[in-house]
């Protein structure tokens, strides 16, 4: 269908430089230039560089290894250091690579992608570097002894390649360097296995998938007792795969596993299933949601018996699971709260373990060294800072606190609460609302409402390190929803509003605020709601469905345009979770809500303050988005401000300073529009 969009053009880099430019001067004036702005900023960055924060680690071997930024190395050095080291007052770190060192030799703004030790010989590393943030990288071979990259070692060009090892002289390679690598997702739909010192055009070419797939990766399981389970996943869409197993001969064996699923670990001869849908075999049936222990050969790849290890009920979800030597680690959502279930291999078969630890916050996984039954895990809650502890599984003592992050601030004022909204089918949605404990419920309070609702992703209680005193301290109240389509409640949890479901997102998120106001906690006036991402699609829906409802909409790397998603960035790739706008009926369900196409002109409707951030290398979601969204509702009367930074990709910029910034930006522009 022909369509006529004036701001088209700002989806061009080039010809969107100075409106851009012009914007960021716009913005800087009325948000930088306030005096909070340049306190905020140094109070934040002072606080995130500040030497009593947790070198967070991954242990490989003896040393623990750690990447760090500071004002001096922006860019940031990997080091490492002992557990005993660790342990001490004054921990000894030694640098092993340099990024900014690198950068400044090369004369290119790397950052840091990510790096893979190979778990035989954890020497080697892939180190793997994207430019300004962006999604796709160049992967280089790196020994952290020789503190040098590997001389005609594993290198592979610039794109959103998937690599991982599957021994010390072999990789799987996912390519993504050219278009004939891509589907239509623009995801690599081949995967090779590339020999050390081998050209690649002598790498054995594993599997092509039909373009209109979404993407193909191979990755190896590597069990206690050195078993090796090769596994290829053909992802037909973000929900839908299908798995082999890769045989000595480079055959493919293919897993007749439901196409709903995730293989999340290969233990004691067992894949650890973790089921999105029903599943029905050897005359028994499994729910949905449940993880699973199946027998597989790691020869034939034959199936064999299966055991049902967690059905979590209604208000429960698996998020993720670490098999260690002898057992396994599966943290859970219970109502939104961390807990921890030990699974332990005896006699043929898995049995549960209790563990006594916290369960009224979050608890993260941040590292497991392989062949041990250590794990290193973190905790926190709103107004309890992140504590880092040891833990063996098997041993049953007590954890070992080995860090604790300095209080931001005084919690003793602040209370948590988790409420419950009613959705419009009658649904409880559940929210935290973290507040001082004194609030009058006259509805004057400053709230922030963050909410994303999407991709089966679920928020938690993390801890407020920069909110708390920027914002609390301040007089202000924070609130965040576990609406439909996060993951909180597991896999129907986020099908419901899924594709054509997506409006009772929406409608979730909305009646969380009508409770807020309706209990007296804050009022029209004094609300404000943030989203990035999805959840700039979230909040971006609301400000053009209800935009009575808020003072304040915080719209960060917003996905904004749906009839045009899926020719921007990485959009082709989310069909299953938004719906085709090249389907009449999917298109139908899209243009119901898409935020750009709903904009009503000031004289028609009053819009509250709008704040649009992105950055130039997003290359996931597109920055044209924020651009195209701020530039129309500014040409239609409406207040709205457009900052987008010049580093930085989907998670913004590459230093501490930039991130201090971009918070600053958000809260000055809070409480010039709630406080003052």
């Amino acid at each position: 269908m022909p369509h006529s969009d004036p701001f088209e053009f700002l989806e061009d880099h080039d010809q969107a430089q100075s409106w851009i430019a012009a914007q960021n001067q716009r913005c800087r004036a009325a948000i930088d230039a306030d005096p909070r702005f340049t306190v905020m900023t140094e109070q934040i960055l002072q606080l995130s560089q500040s030497q009593q924060q947790i070198p967070y680690f991954a242990q490989h071997g003896d040393w623990l290894y750690h990447f760090y930024q500071c004002s001096t190395q922006p860019r940031g050095v990997y080091r490492r250091t002992t557990l005993a080291s660790y342990q001490s007052p004054d921990p000894q770190w030694h640098i092993v690579f340099d990024l900014d060192q690198l950068a400044a030799h090369e004369g290119v703004e790397w950052q840091l992608a990510g790096i893979s030790h190979c778990i035989l010989q954890a020497n080697l590393c892939l180190i793997s570097l994207s430019i300004s943030g962006s999604d796709g990288h160049v992967c280089r071979e790196y020994d952290v002894e020789q503190q040098c990259f590997v001389e005609n070692g594993f290198q592979l060009p610039f794109g959103k390649n998937v690599i991982h090892w599957r021994d010390a002289n072999s990789v799987f390679v996912a390519p993504a360097w050219d278009e004939s690598q891509l589907t239509q997702a623009g995801l690599p739909c081949e995967v090779w296995l590339l020999q050390r010192g081998q050209d690649w055009d002598d790498a054995d070419n594993l599997v092509v998938l039909p373009e209109t797939s979404l993407r193909a990766q191979a990755w190896r399981f590597l069990d206690g007792d050195l078993t090796a389970f090769d596994v290829i996943e053909a992802a037909h869409s973000l929900d839908q795969k299908a798995y082999y197993h890769l045989d000595d001969d480079l055959q493919l064996q293919h897993l007749p596993l439901p196409l709903r699923c995730e293989i999340l670990a290969y233990s004691h001869g067992d894949l650890i299933v973790k089921l999105a849908s029903h599943w029905s075999r050897q005359g028994q049936d499994y729910p949905v949601g449940a993880l699973l222990a199946v027998a597989c050969d790691a020869k034939t790849a034959r199936l064999g018996r299966i055991q049902l290890l967690i059905a979590p009920t209604a208000q429960q979800s698996i998020q993720s699971i670490e098999a260690t030597l002898n057992g396994l680690m599966v943290l859970m959502l219970d109502c939104v709260k961390s807990r921890m279930i030990g699974l332990v291999w005896q006699q043929g078969q898995w049995l549960q373990q209790h563990h006594p630890l916290p369960c009224d916050g979050v608890i993260e996984l941040v590292d497991q060294p392989w062949q041990t039954d250590v794990v290193y895990y973190n905790y926190s809650n709103f107004l309890h800072p992140a504590s880092l502890y040891r833990y063996d599984l098997m041993c049953r003592q007590a954890p070992e606190l080995l860090r604790q992050q300095c209080p931001a601030f005084d919690t003793q004022p602040f209370v948590q609460q988790q409420r419950f909204a009613s959705a419009k089918d009658g649904t409880p949605i559940p929210y935290f609302i973290v507040h001082h404990q004194s609030i009058v419920l006259d509805g004057q309070t400053p709230t922030l409402l963050y909410g994303y609702g999407g991709f089966e992703q679920s928020l938690l209680p993390y801890y407020v390190d920069h909110l708390g005193p920027q914002w609390l301290a301040k007089g202000g109240a924070f609130v965040v929803a576990n609406i439909r389509g996060g993951g909180e409640f597991g896999p129907a949890w986020h099908q419901a509003a899924q594709g054509a479901a997506r409006q009772v997102s929406f409608d979730d998120f909305m009646a969380v605020a009508d409770d807020l106001i309706a209990q007296g906690f804050t009022s029209s006036r004094r609300l404000a709601i943030q989203g990035g991402s999805h959840g700039g699609l979230l909040v971006g829906a609301c400000l053009t469905q209800r935009p009575e409802l808020f003072q304040a909409v915080i719209c960060e790397a917003p996905l904004l345009d749906m009839m045009r998603y899926t020719e921007l960035g990485a959009g082709a790739s989310w069909l299953t979770e938004y719906g085709d706008p090249a389907m009449a009926e999917e298109r139908a369900v899209l243009a119901a809500y898409s935020p750009y196409q709903h904009i009503a002109p000031a004289s028609l409707q009053r819009y509250p303050a709008v704040l649009l951030t992105c950055a130039s290398h997003d290359d996931r979601v597109h920055p044209a988005h924020a651009r195209k969204m701020a530039a129309k509702l500014l040409d239609l009367g409406h207040d709205a401000w457009f900052f987008e930074s010049g580093q930085g990709g989907h998670r913004y910029g590459y230093s501490a300073s930039d991130t201090a910034q971009a918070l600053s930006r958000a809260l000055v522009f809070l409480r010039q529009q709630l406080m003052d």
